[in-house]
Order: structure tokens, then C-alpha cells, then sequence
């Protein structure tokens, strides 16, 4: 049988330190205001009957994707394993997706991503602190913390200005045997992914043992990653 990867958060393990969302940036490339691994923070209630609610969100990877249906070009397709990912050389910067993405999990590069790098050579202190420019050059990446491995199967290691991008699972890490990265640094083990083919699996199993719940249920996508247990 194929196998269909999906991940699952525990809510009541996550304590809403974010190691996720930065793991993901650091991994990922992603520039700043563009971020495929977030969290969503609500308050109910009135004091001292307040509740808190922390919720990591990323891309559902959904069955029914609705960004997969809309797309003109196929930019944005699904793998044999699952993955809704997205081919940013045939992108023509519609974003159909990102309106028909529920989720709010789409986002569109407005600029080239980390050009300051290339062109910015102004320091607070001169002879003193490194220009962005000078930083990239001794580096010698586009950026210092440049992640190259991000560019593994065909995927740009950086999406140019005009195309869109999104979570990806770190398809180029599932590639290798490895767990995505915000499963890896999640210092409270918050995070389960594996494939829900496999009855003998984690996730499989977890799924089995809990009542999971799913963001935006009644907008039908088949969502594939699940919460269990609640933050409080």
C-alpha cells in the first residue's frame, strides 16, 4: 500500500514555545513575514474565568485540496505520498490558491527574498560591524544561516518574487528517513508524523487511541493534520 504521510500535534504536550515555527524558518528559507509554520493564540472568557488557547498551524496537506483544484498550471499539485506541494517554475503568480486556501496558509513572495543580502553593504558601525553584503560574501550564500539542503528534489532552496510557497511536510527530509524539522526541535515531543497507511505507526496508532479534531472541519478538505487533547 502507497503511503500517505500526515502528522499529528498534541495540544495538551505543546507548551507554546515556538521552537516550531523557528525551526521551520531556519530550515526552510523562508524571509521574514512568510512564515509556512505559525501559531494561532485566542482568549475566551471573562477574568478570572479566562481560557487560553495556543494552536501551531501549518499546511493541512488535505486529501481534497482545494488549492490543487484551482490552480491553472498545476504549480500546486499532490504526490503519490500525500504531500500538496508546489512547483514555483510554473507558477504564474495567480494566487488562485491562496484564495481558495482556507486555511490562510499561502503566501506570495512580493520581493526577491533576501536581496538586502546581495545589494545592502551599509554596517552601524563602520570598520567596525559587518554589512548584510559582506556578511552573505564571507559566507559565501545567499544569506549567512542559508540552508542549501532546502534545494533537495527540485524544490528552490529560495522561491524567486512572483510565486508563491507553503509548508512542504520538509519533503526533502521525509525524502531521506527524516522526521520534518518542527517535529525534530519540538522540545516536548508535541508532534507525531508518519504514514497513516501504516496501522503499526505512531501516528496510526495515536489516531486510534484519541479523539482527534481537525481545523475548519465543515469546510470538507480531508485535512491531514490532526490535533488531540486540548492546550489547557
Amino acid at each position: 500500500m502507497a503511503k500517505k504521510y500526515g502528522m499529528i500535534i498534541d495540544l495538551h504536550r505543546c507548551v507554546g514555545c515556538g521552537a516550531c515555527d523557528l525551526a521551520c524558518k531556519s530550515e526552510n528559507n523562508t524571509p521574514v513575514g512568510i512564515d509556512w509554520a505559525s501559531h494561532k493564540i485566542e482568549t475566551y472568557g471573562v477574568f478570572p474565568k479566562v481560557t487560553y488557547t495556543h494552536t501551531p498551524t501549518l499546511c493541512n496537506h488535505c486529501e481534497d485540496a482545494p488549492c490543487v483544484r484551482v490552480c491553472p498550471t498545476q504549480a500546486m499539485h499532490k504526490t503519490d505520498e500525500g504531500f500538496v506541494v508546489h512547483d514555483p517554475s510554473l507558477c504564474i503568480g495567480c494566487k488562485s490558491c491562496m484564495l481558495a486556501d482556507p486555511y490562510g496558509v499561502i503566501f506570495f513572495n512580493k520581493e526577491h527574498a533576501f536581496l538586502d543580502y546581495a545589494t545592502d553593504d551599509s554596517s552601524i558601525i563602520k570598520g567596525g560591524t559587518f554589512s548584510k553584503k559582506e556578511l552573505s560574501d564571507k559566507s559565501k550564500a545567499p544569506f549567512p544561516n542559508f540552508n542549501a539542503a532546502r534545494g533537495a528534489g527540485g524544490y528552490e532552496a529560495i522561491r524567486r518574487k512572483g510565486a508563491v510557497e507553503k509548508c512542504t511536510f520538509c519533503n526533502h527530509r521525509v525524502a531521506q528517513g527524516l522526521a520534518p524539522a518542527c517535529v525534530v526541535a519540538c522540545p516536548a515531543d508535541a508532534r507525531i508524523f508518519g504514514d497513516l497507511n501504516d496501522e503499526k505507526s505512531q501516528i496510526a496508532r495515536t489516531l486510534k487511541a484519541n479523539k482527534p479534531t481537525v481545523l475548519l472541519p465543515e469546510k470538507g478538505t480531508k485535512p491531514k493534520v490532526f490535533y488531540i487533547r486540548s492546550y489547557n
